[in-house]
């Protein structure tokens, strides 16, 4: 299944091109319907592809890759650039998935989505969400809030920082939900916990715990932990978000599990691939 995006070519990481594959074998109808969207620079990790590679041929997708590419011939803007649908996929290879927290859709200011939930480009102030997961992990773990909101520190150490839609148009929030999106992470996310290496499910929100279907019957006592709590949203961090204990309660598992901890703490970024 390889050879759905182009790679830079750039990485350790083995990738290539669509163009130089083509070179040598004939693209599959997955790879050739979604590289003439004029997305050349859509990047994923290769890893993903032997867990979640069918998804890209089924017709949902399909159609998913037709709106996108109809709504950018349209001149709308579409956050984040296609370079970064994929990022956190990109960023966290299946094999090294710790654990996963859920988001809802990018944010859908400029210069803020970069394909890793929750997180912003170094630079851009911290979005409320984030400041409250901030605060959480101060009385959870007595970790200082960073100075920034790129958490590409936790995507390095397995966090899987996955959004629910991974791209919506400027200015609406929300208005990719229902184009394909939610299917596609679903299978994310049915892959990662059929995984059996113990791993940590954050939900938060309800949109992030409709996913929970596809972790049916991994709660306590099974491979894996699953933490729900409300949004971090300042509408709804008050009713149950504040005093959660997600990141304590993360580490304690993974250590049980033989896993290693996460280190929650954010040093100041460096080399970030900007928007």
């Amino acid at each position: 299944m390889a050879g759905f995006f182009p790679f830079d070519g750039l990485s350790m990481r083995a990738r290539a091109s669509v163009a130089d594959l083509a070179a040598d074998k004939p693209l599959d109808k997955a790879a050739r319907l979604w590289s003439k969207a004029r997305m050349a620079d859509v990047k994923l990790h290769p890893d993903w592809l032997a867990r979640i590679g069918g998804e890209f041929e089924q017709p949902y997708m399909v159609a998913l890759k037709q709106f996108l590419a109809g709504e950018r011939a349209k001149g709308k803007t579409i956050y984040p650039r296609p370079s970064r649908w994929f990022a956190a996929l990109d960023a966290t290879p299946p094999q090294n998935v710790r654990v996963v927290i859920l988001g809802q859709d990018p944010y859908h200011g400029p210069g803020q989505a970069h394909g890793l939930c929750f997180s912003v480009q170094p630079g851009v102030r911290v979005p409320p969400s984030l400041v409250n997961i901030y605060k959480e992990m101060k009385a959870d773990l007595g970790i200082p809030p960073a100075r920034h909101g790129y958490l590409g520190h936790w995507a390095e150490q397995g966090v899987l920082l996955l959004n629910n839609c991974l791209t919506v148009e400027a200015g609406l929030a929300a208005s990719h939900q229902g184009k394909g999106w939610e299917r596609f992470t679903d299978a994310v996310v049915a892959a990662v916990a059929a995984d059996p290496a113990p791993k940590v499910f954050i939900l938060w929100g309800s949109h992030a715990q409709r996913k929970a279907s596809n972790l049916a019957g991994l709660g306590p006592g099974g491979a894996h932990l699953i933490l729900r709590a409300p949004h971090p949203s300042p509408l709804s961090a008050y009713n149950g978000f504040f005093g959660s204990k997600p990141f304590s309660q993360t580490n304690a598992f993974l250590e049980s599990r033989g896993r290693g901890p996460i280190d929650w703490r954010l040093p100041e970024p460096t080399d970030i691939d900007a928007e």
